[in-house]
């Protein structure tokens, strides 16, 4: 890795535009998880879905109930997680019951592991030098600023 600099001193970023900032941050980490999902063969909304069927009942999850907690991620929407919930069972990754009911399949729980601990090493890059109280402390500061204009997030 490179050697960090902050771009202006503490008093030039002062002046910094913040739409700017949390924007470049969040397409930076976003543009790096989804190369490192490609390079295992996965969009982020399949991993998403994985995500949700991991501890699910032997008769799997509602495929709709999933959709419906996925659809505002990102902006992703039902139609384009429906699609990657259809690219998944093809890929004989998840099963579907005639109920609508959605599960993992070995291949598919399996998968969904290897990714996890792709996932655990991303999240160390991204916060490689931040520490806990860090980064509490920017999500909570960017959620207040949500807050302040009015606007909305959640995730689970």
């Amino acid at each position: 890795m490179t050697t960090f600099t902050y771009s202006h001193s503490d008093e030039d970023l002062l002046n910094q535009p913040i739409g700017y900032w949390s924007s470049a941050a969040g397409a930076a980490v976003v543009n790096h998880i989804r190369t490192a999902l490609a390079e295992l063969g996965l969009t982020q909304p399949q991993w998403w879905v994985l995500n949700q069927l991991l501890d699910t009942p032997p008769e799997g999850r509602d495929r709709d109930e999933v959709v419906t907690v996925l659809r505002g991620y990102l902006e992703t929407g039902e139609s384009a997680l429906r699609h990657n919930i259809g690219a998944l069972h093809d890929r004989g990754l998840i099963t579907e019951d005639a109920a609508g009911r959605i599960a993992l399949t070995g291949a598919g729980r399996d998968l969904r592991d290897r990714v996890a601990e792709r996932q655990r090493n991303i999240l160390a890059e991204i916060r490689e030098g931040v520490t806990d109280e860090e980064y509490v402390r920017t999500l909570k500061v960017l959620q207040r600023m949500i807050h302040n204009v009015s606007g909305t997030a959640w995730h689970h």
